[in-house]
């Protein structure tokens, strides 16, 4: 375990992170706070930059990561970043419960949505701006940032950012890691501007433009007003964010494709097809549900659009309470939570990539059954499927649910409610926001007891990084020194 390095790079994730927060800072001046507001920001920054640079003095001689080391340092700098994110709200006792607001900067940094905050009203501007642009943080990956800010100080920092990226495949689009990381960072910044201006075209002022546009590009969801999204009584709003979720549900990739002029390759690529496929049966299917319970048809069609788009996004935004929607509805989106959108994008889940190759693999599974002899080869993009991508995609399921009911065991333990509990579970494993039941979304998460707040926590964290870097920091073995793991 190359410990120094870990060290090393944690401590250049602190130092960014001192960066970051200059911008609540700034908006603590415009906004004319008081001094403990600007206080809380320095402060923190001051702590970031000292132990930040205390931990990163100096480049380790042997300055390779392996496998583990990338895992342990993702996860690593994702707990740490939280509980120093968290210190602001708790400084300035805009949440005075510690782990109270290292839920919400979980919440914010994974772009998960979940919150415990009843009346955002409690908020200054700083704050404010800062939970929200946790999400833009968080969107992308903390590290993919480092890496595309900082420069590269090892070969082997491809390590970090397979840990970090969502989805069961990882490729470069550039030779170079760091220019790859820098495209990205590049396609999500453009994306993100043009939401903001156009929701001020939306008659949204630049900060609440910002604030909104941070949450939909990290399919975040955390909101500027109580009641989400529904205040604002705009359908072109309502679009806008509608289609922007669908838009940051998409493999990044995709877009840099689209750069370049590889149009086929995107009109080819199977797992956006299921994607939008997913989108629109799951729309058609609950507007004929709950299309009665409307007095206009595009009302109801505006709602489950925007409720399908926030929900497969993993974003949270909300337009309607879908707790009081039929049953059947809630289990329609209950499905595409677990589905998630597209691997290598910004939203969380098992992401469709992954549940089509798991599809095919019980399919061929069945058909082998039936006939013994048959060789039957599982493909994906058109390309054969290795038998270690199958096995890969089979691991990660079975611990996905082996997590799942764990956390499902300890929550339902304080909670009478089976629904709350498990979408509570859902809702933060998967990175999506508000759940049902008693943590729907007229809801919060706060009524929850501390232990469920801190598993929910883990598991937001489990969720976003795809469990093993979380589960690999915690492992003993992990942390052993032990000559046979080779480079």
């Amino acid at each position: 375990m190359n410990k120094k390095m870990i060290a090393f790079i944690t401590g250049k994730i602190m130092i960014l992170e001192a960066y970051l927060m200059i911008l609540p800072l700034i908006i603590s001046f415009i906004y004319k706070e008081n001094f403990l507001h600007k206080g809380a920001y320095f402060g923190v920054i001051a702590l970031l930059l000292i132990l930040g640079n205390v931990l990163s003095i100096r480049l380790p001689k042997d300055n390779f990561i392996r496998g583990r080391e990338g895992f342990v340092i993702v996860s690593l700098s994702w707990i740490l970043m939280s509980i120093f994110g968290a210190l602001p709200f708790v400084i300035t006792k805009e949440i005075p419960s510690f782990i109270d607001a290292f839920f919400e900067v979980v919440s914010g940094f994974t772009t998960t949505g979940s919150s415990i905050i009843p009346d955002l009203n409690v908020l200054s501007h700083s704050n404010l701006f800062w939970h929200s642009f946790t999400h833009f943080v968080g969107g992308m990956g903390v590290l993919v940032l480092a890496l595309a800010v900082f420069p590269k100080y090892s070969s082997s920092s491809v390590h970090i950012m397979k840990a970090e990226v969502p989805g069961p495949t990882f490729g470069k689009l550039v030779s170079k890691l760091s220019s790859t990381a820098r495209v990205l960072y590049y396609i999500y910044i453009v994306m993100t501007i043009v939401v903001i201006v156009l929701l001020m075209f939306g008659g949204l002022d630049l900060f609440e433009s910002s604030l909104l546009a941070f949450g939909t590009a990290g399919t975040g969801g955390f909101g500027v007003r109580n009641g989400s999204i529904l205040p604002y009584h705009s359908a072109y709003i309502e679009m806008v964010l509608a289609i922007g979720m669908l838009v940051f549900g998409v493999n990044f990739n995709i877009y840099y494709f689209i750069l370049i002029g590889k149009v086929k390759d995107v009109i080819k690529n199977e797992e956006l097809k299921y994607y939008l496929i997913i989108v629109f049966v799951s729309i058609a299917l609950i507007v004929m549900n709950i299309a009665s319970k409307y007095q206009s048809i595009w009302q109801c069609i505006r709602d489950v659009l925007f409720t399908v788009s926030s929900i497969i996004t993993t974003t949270g935004y909300s337009t309607a309470d879908f707790g009081k929607w039929p049953l059947f509805s809630q289990v329609i989106l209950l499905l595409v939570m677990f589905f998630g959108a597209c691997a290598g994008s910004t939203a969380g889940g098992l992401k469709i990539s992954r549940v089509i190759m798991m599809a095919k693999m019980y399919v061929a599974e069945i058909r082998q059954m039936i006939s013994p002899n048959r060789v039957i080869t599982v493909k994906y993009e058109d390309k054969p499927l290795s038998a270690k991508m199958q096995k890969n995609v089979a691991v990660y399921f079975v611990v996905y649910m082996i997590l799942f009911t764990t956390m499902l065991l300890i929550v339902s333990f304080s909670l009478g409610d089976f629904m709350t509990a498990f979408s509570a579970v859902a809702a933060t494993f998967n990175n999506i926001g508000p759940g049902l039941g008693k943590v729907g979304p007229a809801y919060s998460f706060a009524d929850l007891n501390n232990v469920s707040k801190v598993v929910l926590s883990f598991g937001m964290l489990a969720g976003r990084l795809e469990i093993f870097p979380m589960l690999i920091l915690f492992a003993p073995a992990t942390w052993r020194s032990e000559e046979r793991f080779s480079r």
